[in-house]
């Protein structure tokens, strides 16, 4: 598999080339970094899945369901700003093939009970949020900065070239782990699924 055990600024390389392919998610890459926003990403599935299909030779689209957009405005925490900025966001990034999933991060630990079933402690950035995604290889924000991808991943990008997924036990339970994994398995049977 390409990537798999190259440097880390080669992978970030092979990274931004790759995701230059696949067009829908591309156009909201460049669309996004006119919008005047400093602490966002977009990320998860999105970015993760388009190397899976790579890797696979899938088309880049395959099994992407959305787009996760996360940005940080802990300023204003109602959900009529987050509406308000959700409207903003998908009208600038519109047309766009995929559903945007648009996400204030500072405002998540006051519905993660009610829709998971146990609470969080606030997310103090945006990429303390990413820290606490599932699984490593998801764990995985871009977003273009003067037309040169920025690319935040906490543990790093050899488990997304290299079709792993292992937990990030940060945050999720083991059921959350396992109906995720075999979601993914039966779309990407080539994937290395760790154990919790």
């Amino acid at each position: 598999m390409v990537g798999v055990n190259l440097d880390l600024q080669a992978q970030m390389a092979l990274l931004e080339k790759i995701l230059a392919l696949n067009a829908p998610l591309w156009h909201v890459l460049e669309k996004a970094s006119v919008l005047g926003l400093r602490d966002y990403y977009i990320g998860a599935g999105c970015v993760t899945q388009t190397i899976w299909n790579y890797q696979t030779g899938n088309d880049l689209n395959y099994g992407i369901s959305d787009i996760d957009f996360v940005y940080y405005d802990h300023a204003n925490l109602s959900f009529e700003a987050e509406d308000a900025q959700i409207q903003k966001i998908t009208s600038a990034l519109s047309p766009c093939q995929h559903k945007l999933d648009i996400k204030n991060q500072a405002r998540v630990h006051l519905w993660y009970k009610d829709h998971f079933g146990y609470g969080i402690e606030p997310y103090g950035s945006i990429e303390s949020a990413i820290n606490s995604w599932p699984t490593v290889a998801t764990a995985v924000g871009v977003r273009l900065e003067n037309n040169t991808l920025r690319v935040y991943a906490p543990f790093g990008l050899n488990d997304l070239f290299g079709m792993v997924v292992r937990p990030n036990k940060a945050q999720i339970t083991e059921d959350i782990y396992r109906k995720k994994t075999m979601k993914w398995y039966a779309k990407w049977p080539a994937l290395t699924i760790i154990p919790w």
